[in-house]
């Protein structure tokens, strides 16, 4: 088990800590909050052998939220001093003073036991700010030297995001929070073309929250990349001979590489209760899932279960204490293809507490804020479609299919305002003849509302089939700010789904 980098402990946030929260107090808020991050950042780009570019970047500052008078009250700053955390508590209540003329319903926090001096590290070995640039370019560049052997591909890039988060909170209740927490975004692109098409094939492996053994392990915490890297070309050279779909209706069978992003977009902001009450209304839009259908909508098929997880190994979103200070938490948002829950922090519990988990008004752990410059706001869990505990293969699924389509690896997406029109492509559409696999086909999207796609999921695979997909760069809030956020899934077979040809309807 990693710890805590000795150099983050180094640093004075405990005494700056003391200093701010106890003028808040002076100062009369109901409630005060520090927080004080460290997040340091490397991007490595390499195309055709060759580097393009190394990005480092470090941000290190804290920031002072109160409950004052009914209203919140923020403030952040950057030096590391006793007199500037007094100066930003005293800025913070300074807002709340401002905001309180303006607000209608007074700010009211969720309960929540106190954590007092807790510590928690996510679950990776190799630390990836230990390794050298110069070691890790080379993987990428040994990578696309690889790729540009096949036949079908032109060029090839390859790149790294890496992100180490260090995060100390503290609250007048007594709660004092000691995180580290790593992530990985490893991937390649594959790109060719004839004098009729030019197109692309990507990895299909998931950022995750692991270390550099994700990249340069052989055990279960590695990614196959040398087999990836194999088949890739060969799957580029067949996808630029494939033939362009028949519109229609399919049957589906769908991969987790795919599957994640349909449960990002139609799932899980639509069960964030900021969106569902209106909050991001001006911005990122509603949601058709609404508190009052709590028990009663069906949202998909029987073998529909969702929940949302912010403590599940190596997820982006995990973490052991969010920014309200709450310990994290497992919880069902769709069970047997009904709502039933939503994802919550302190002030959203308080103010519908009967969404709560057990029904007591807690919040499940659902605050952050991606820069010690940025208020938390409500951000999502790991949002994850559960496996039937016996469920088929995904050979099996698509054994059961006549006519129908096998989608592998996300591509551009499209959903309405309100979570409930979408359309998605992919990066691999295989057809399906006779519940065998024949042969690759281009230019498809899928398309439906929500709750008629998951109505229409008859079968979910078994353990074997699931995999933990998601994204660095889930957007909300204004100003904007960006999470990281995991999505598990099976692989799952849908009947009867509407097929479009993007090619004809870019009218091309």
């Amino acid at each position: 088990m990693a710890e805590v980098d000795p150099a983050f402990l180094a640093l004075p946030f405990r005494r700056l800590g003391e200093v701010a929260l106890a003028r808040a107090a002076d100062l009369g808020a109901g409630h005060a909050d520090f927080r004080f991050e460290r997040i340091r950042s490397q991007r490595i780009l390499v195309r055709d052998g060759s580097p393009q570019g190394v990005a480092d970047a470090e941000t290190v500052g804290f920031a002072v939220r109160v409950v004052h008078r009914g209203a919140w009250g923020f403030a952040a700053g950057v030096v590391l001093t006793e007199e500037e955390a007094r100066r930003v508590a005293e800025t913070a209540i300074a807002v709340a003073e401002v905001a309180a003329t303006m607000t209608t319903t007074p700010v009211v926090l969720a309960p929540e036991p106190v954590h007092d001096d807790v510590t928690w590290v996510s679950s990776y070995v190799i630390d990836p700010f230990a390794v050298a640039t110069a070691d890790k370019t080379a993987v990428l560049a040994d990578w696309t030297v690889r790729l540009c052997r096949g036949a079908a591909v032109d060029h090839a890039s390859a790149s790294l995001l890496a992100v180490l988060e260090n995060k100390y909170y503290a609250d007048l209740a007594g709660t004092r929070t000691t995180q580290q927490r790593v992530r990985l975004q490893p991937g390649f692109e594959a790109m060719g073309g004839t004098s009729e098409v030019f197109d692309s094939m990507a990895s299909i492996a998931p950022p995750s929250g692991r270390g550099w053994e994700y990249v340069v392990g052989d055990g279960p915490d590695a990614w196959d990349w040398d087999a990836e890297l194999a088949e890739v070309p060969d799957l580029l050279a067949d996808k630029l001979k494939a033939p362009s779909v028949e519109a229609g209706r399919y049957d589906l069978v769908i991969h987790p590489s795919n599957l994640w992003l349909t449960i990002h977009e139609s799932i899980g902001h639509a069960t964030e209760l900021d969106r569902a009450l209106g909050y991001e209304a001006n911005y990122a839009g509603t949601s058709f899932a609404t508190p009052d259908q709590v028990g009663v909508l069906r949202y998909g098929s029987p073998v529909m279960h969702v929940t949302g997880d912010r403590t599940v190994e190596h997820g982006l979103a995990t973490i052991g204490y969010d920014d309200d200070g709450v310990a994290t938490q497992e919880w069902d948002i769709v069970r047997d293809g009904t709502l039933v829950g939503f994802q919550l922090d302190r002030p959203m519990a308080a103010l519908m507490p009967e969404l709560s988990v057990d029904g007591d008004g807690r919040s499940n752990g659902c605050a952050y804020a991606d820069s010690p410059g940025h208020i938390p706001i409500q951000r999502m869990a790991n949002v994850s479609l559960q496996p039937a505990a016996d469920g088929p293969s995904t050979e099996d699924l698509i054994g059961r299919v006549e006519r129908g389509l096998y989608v592998v690896g996300d591509k551009s997406w499209s959903i309405d305002m309100q979570r409930f029109n979408f359309q998605f492509t992919g990066q691999r559409f295989f057809a399906i003849a006779d519940g065998r696999l024949a042969g690759q086909v281009r230019d498809v999207a899928y398309q439906a509302t929500t709750t008629d796609f998951w109505g229409s999921m008859e079968a979910v695979g078994g353990p074997e089939t699931w995999l933990l997909g998601g994204a660095f760069n889930c957007g909300k809030a204004q100003p904007g700010q960006v999470a990281a956020v995991s999505h598990g899934c099976p692989s799952a077979l849908f009947r009867d789904v509407r097929i479009l040809n993007t090619t004809q309807e870019g009218g091309q």
